[in-house]
């Protein structure tokens, strides 16, 4: 899967839409897979990248847990590795992505 990653600032504009560099612990889950914990890397209002997810499978939808959030459903874009991007099925209100970078880096 084409991995289309935008990373130089800690938030860029660059590209489609801002997209923050965060460090914040999740959960996700495919299917009725048990809850896995993931390392959420990057963060938009339309999807995410987290890390050291080997065995997901890109066709099966998701739910991720952000601390503080209702379970977000979201499917897999790309996969290089263990990274893997993801969309979410409704983009993140703009308040909403805010409170998410912020919290990731305090």
């Amino acid at each position: 899967m084409r991995n289309p990653r935008n990373s130089s600032d800690d938030v860029t504009g660059h590209g489609r839409e801002k997209r923050a560099l965060v460090t914040l612990d999740c959960e996700m889950r495919q299917s009725t897979r048990p809850w896995k914990r993931v390392q959420l890397e990057d963060i938009s209002p339309s999807g995410f990248r987290i890390s050291q997810f080997p065995d997901c499978n890109p066709q099966i939808p998701l739910r991720i847990r952000i601390p503080g959030l209702e379970l977000l459903p979201a499917k897999v874009r790309w996969q290089e590795g263990n990274d893997v991007g993801c969309e979410f099925a409704s983009p993140l209100h703009v308040a909403v992505f805010e409170h998410i970078v912020k919290r990731a880096r305090t």
